[in-house]
């Protein structure tokens, strides 16, 4: 068993001994905790909370998130925490004795912590950590949809008569629908539909328009923190229902295609709830809500059935229609509520300018027709993306090797500087997008980019994701023909994530905005995540560019329905 060294003895021996018990246990939390941004996030793989407590002044020192498969050391770990560096004010201090509920942890801790002066012992039951672990059992567990029970099924029912029916092939999120009920202390909805690009499936209801319109201008703002988004997300004030694509099957190695350049799926999961500028997200609903929810869903979908044919034609005209729809809260007794829908051309147009003069330089006189063709089809899927560096003499062998092909670009000399033999002279090692795939999938994505002309350029473009805040940039390939090609989304709501493009960026002013793609082979083998000279079978030459550069907007899920898809 692993004990504590000599000098970590000596050290916790220095601190004060204090006359408390300190309770401590391990649980499942079922892997439903906070992510760093605050959002409540489901994790696959099921999570433990260790919990260290003074019990004598009923305070929580120490607390961990692991997963479920590690070992005990984790405990030990979390215990020399609440020790030397506990949460909150507390100071740094040894206890006399500690109480643990499981035998095994208290037979691990008894050899672990020999030479330390405190006392193990063992309680069937721990009374403050029992309440402690409730209390974050109950709050994990509101995290999940709670729908109003006398709702719930119907709900669900019209959610999917909602998916099949699929507003969102006929109306992008600019063109939004009033619906007005003048009940449960709402007048109108504005919704908003999301899908038609297939990025996120569902309404967004809003209960006044300027929301609708304020979330649209921070969005529309360009580049912003990932605790901006957040905030601007948090600061709707909305209902909404979500379509969870759970049937998705992750990529390997990080990798993950954009979700709007794919089919939508077949097997979804409503997910409803509020969003209000004063409590945030909540996904517990009064009846006065689900009622609500049931009424509009209702009336969208008989207004989107009739009017189909009128409003897959554009532009978008003036349509007005009301539906006797029966009050949910008197079951089908007493008299049925009057709701009307109706179009808002004007209301559309005022949103498209603003998204327009947003993009600036990237739109032509007709709109965002002229966006550049996104396209995910050149990447294979499964393939592995590397963001590393190659030294220049390295680069220059590769130009040499005959089973190498290598597309040459015209670099200025200061940028690129040569020496008289041609080799690179003091220059900094070269960033590289590497792309590791099989041998026959990396030949036909060389003859793809070689037809698209090369790789005139590499192009980090941020985004959000409207639904849960998170902050993203889409790794893009401009090829000579103007197209661009997706290769990889980071999240820079992570650490890992950010950290890489940190260090791309640096690399690349390094070079002056030099950079290269490389294609390679041998994803199958043991050179898989880290090919050599001889896996390596094409050699791009670009150049960094900003997304201002290429005249890119970011990359908000509420606007991709409206960009050129091939």
């Amino acid at each position: 068993m692993t004990r504590l060294n000599r000098i970590t003895l000596d050290r916790l021996k220095r601190l004060p001994r204090v006359a408390s018990v300190w309770e401590g246990d391990r649980r499942s939390v079922g892997g439903l905790m906070d992510d760093d941004s605050g959002l409540r996030q489901r994790h696959t793989e099921t999570s433990d909370c260790i919990l260290w407590v003074d019990s004598s002044h009923g305070a929580v020192r120490g607390l961990t998130i692991v997963p479920t498969t590690c070992g005990y050391e984790p405990v030990v770990r979390t215990l020399l925490q609440a020790i030397e560096s506990p949460q909150g004010n507390l100071a740094p201090a040894r206890p006399q004795k500690i109480v643990v509920s499981d035998r095994e942890i208290q037979f691990y801790l008894r050899g672990a912590l020999q030479g330390l002066d405190i006392a193990i012992d063992y309680a069937p039951e721990l009374p403050l950590i029992d309440e402690l672990f409730n209390a974050l059992q109950q709050s994990a567990e509101m995290s999940e949809a709670e729908l109003p029970p006398r709702y719930a099924e119907a709900m669900i029912d019209k959610a999917m008569e909602i998916w099949e029916l699929a507003p969102w092939n006929i109306l992008n999120e600019q063109q939004v629908l009033a619906v007005e009920l003048n009940a449960w202390d709402l007048d109108t909805l504005y919704v908003s539909m999301l899908g038609m690009g297939g990025v996120e499936y569902g309404l967004l209801m809003y209960r006044s328009l300027d929301s609708l319109k304020q979330f649209r201008q921070r969005v529309l703002m360009g580049q912003q923190s990932p605790k901006q988004m957040q905030e601007a997300f948090l600061e709707q004030d909305c209902l909404f229902l979500n379509f969870e694509l759970f049937d998705d099957e992750p990529f390997d190695n990080g990798f993950q295609p954009a979700g709007w350049l794919g089919s939508a799926p077949e097997a979804v999961q409503p997910d409803f709830g509020s969003i209000h500028p004063l409590e945030g997200m909540r996904s517990q609903l009064a009846d006065e809500e689900g009622a609500t929810f049931l009424v509009a869903m209702e009336a969208i979908g008989r207004f989107v059935t009739r009017y189909r044919a009128q409003l897959e034609k554009p532009p978008l005209k003036t349509l007005k229609s009301s539906y006797k729809i029966a009050n949910p809260q008197k079951n089908g007794g007493g008299s049925p509520l009057k709701v009307t829908v109706q179009t808002l051309p004007e209301v559309t147009e005022e949103l498209a300018a603003e998204t327009d003069d947003a993009l600036d330089e990237a739109v032509g006189p007709t709109g965002l027709v002229n966006f550049p063709v996104l396209r995910d089809d050149y990447v294979p899927e499964g393939a592995i993306i590397i963001l590393t560096q190659f030294q220049r003499r390295m680069v220059d062998d590769l130009r040499q090797t005959p089973t190498v092909m290598f597309h040459t670009q015209e670099w200025p000399k200061k940028e690129w500087p040569k020496a008289p033999n041609g080799a690179t002279a003091d220059a900094p090692d070269l960033p590289i997008v590497l792309i590791q795939t099989s041998r026959p999938k990396a030949k036909t994505l060389i003859q793809q980019l070689q037809q698209a002309q090369g790789v005139r350029a590499v192009c980090f473009n941020p985004g959000s994701d409207p639904f849960s805040g998170e902050a993203f940039e889409l790794g893009l390939l401009q090829t000579g023909d103007g197209e661009l090609h997706l290769f990889a989304e980071y999240e820079t709501n992570g650490s890992t994530d950010r950290h890489l493009l940190e260090r791309w960026n640096q690399w690349q002013s390094d070079c002056s905005g030099a950079c290269a793609v490389v294609i390679a082979s041998g994803i199958t083998g043991s050179s898989k995540g880290n090919p050599g000279a001889k896996d390596i079978l094409a050699v791009f030459e670009a150049r960094c560019k900003t997304p201002k550069e290429l005249h890119l907007p970011p990359l908000m899920l509420q606007y991709a329905s409206e960009w050129e898809m091939d």
